[in-house]
């Protein structure tokens, strides 16, 4: 068997598991199955809000599917796992059965569309989208969406970050599918960021610099103009006369002294001054 015929050939039989499940599973609220294979065997894991259905009394139930799948689908070596399913309004599989109940029942489909999405979103997804298709309103086929939140519609994010679900409604006037597909609040959608507000940093001690002569000038006071008072007359000073009195008294009884530059002198029988230049005039006898 080609690479090609093998992942087809697994793609089918995982629908058609799927199928059966819900099927078998129904009133157990079945929420949709995993399947893992290893060397040792395969391993199926099935959702469900009421685990203990699918087990049954004494592990019949369980057993019975187990058999199912090793002869009816051909699974090497099948062993079943259950996890129960908390929070029912974040499983698309079980919102979906839930829808197409309601529609059975014969709740308006509008209505039946408004209340699941109201009871998704108040249960903290991060976005949902409803479509109902089939005879709705009439003779053709029509189509009704109901989304609110965000939504990833391409890529591999929409393949691995979606749950995705799907059941059908059996009417009077044909089949009508439902499809549900979420978002649950753990999932960190790619290209979605917040903003954090960060602690202010401690300020730092600003270092004063010298100031240049543009802040000097600017931080110089400005005084007001001052009077300009008349020029007052020149004083003219006369040089004191310097006089230098030496206190010399010679032993014939004249005393000495300096007078600017003129030496000069007094006799003891005198009262006055004279310089010592000048001629004396010799008494006679």
């Amino acid at each position: 068997m080609g690479v090609e015929r093998k992942f087809v050939k697994n793609g089918l039989d995982k629908a058609q598991m799927a199928e059966y499940f819900s099927d078998q599973l129904g009133r157990a609220g079945y929420g949709g199955m995993n399947i893992n294979r290893t060397p040792m065997g395969t391993q199926v894991t099935i959702y469900a809000e009421k685990p203990g259905m699918i087990i049954g009394k004494g592990g019949r139930t369980i057993h019975k599917l187990t058999h199912d799948l090793e002869t009816v689908f051909h699974v090497d070596n099948p062993q079943i796992d259950v996890q129960e399913v908390k929070i029912p309004e974040l499983n698309a599989q079980t919102m979906a059965s839930r829808l197409a109940g309601a529609i059975e029942r014969g709740l308006y489909f509008r209505k039946a569309g408004h209340n699941m999405l109201r009871r998704i979103l108040e249960s903290g997804a991060l976005g949902c989208e409803i479509d109902i298709a089939g005879k709705l309103t009439g003779p053709r086929k029509k189509t009704e969406k109901f989304v609110g939140g965000n939504m990833l519609h391409a890529g591999n994010p929409a393949m691995e970050l979606v749950d995705d679900g799907f059941a059908i409604a059996i009417k009077k006037l044909g089949v009508i599918g439902c499809r549900v597909r979420l978002i649950r609040p753990d999932v960190k959608l790619p290209g979605r960021f917040k903003t954090v507000q960060v602690a202010a940093a401690p300020q730092e001690t600003a270092q004063t610099k010298p100031a240049g002569i543009g802040e000097i000038v600017k931080a110089a006071p400005v005084h007001a103009p001052v009077e300009a008072k008349p020029a007052a007359m020149p004083v003219q000073t006369v040089p004191e006369e310097k006089e230098t009195a030496t206190g010399e008294t010679h032993a014939s009884g004249v005393e000495e002294r300096t007078h600017g530059d003129v030496l000069e002198h007094k006799h003891a029988e005198y009262d006055y001054w004279h310089p010592a230049s000048r001629v004396h005039k010799k008494e006679e006898n």
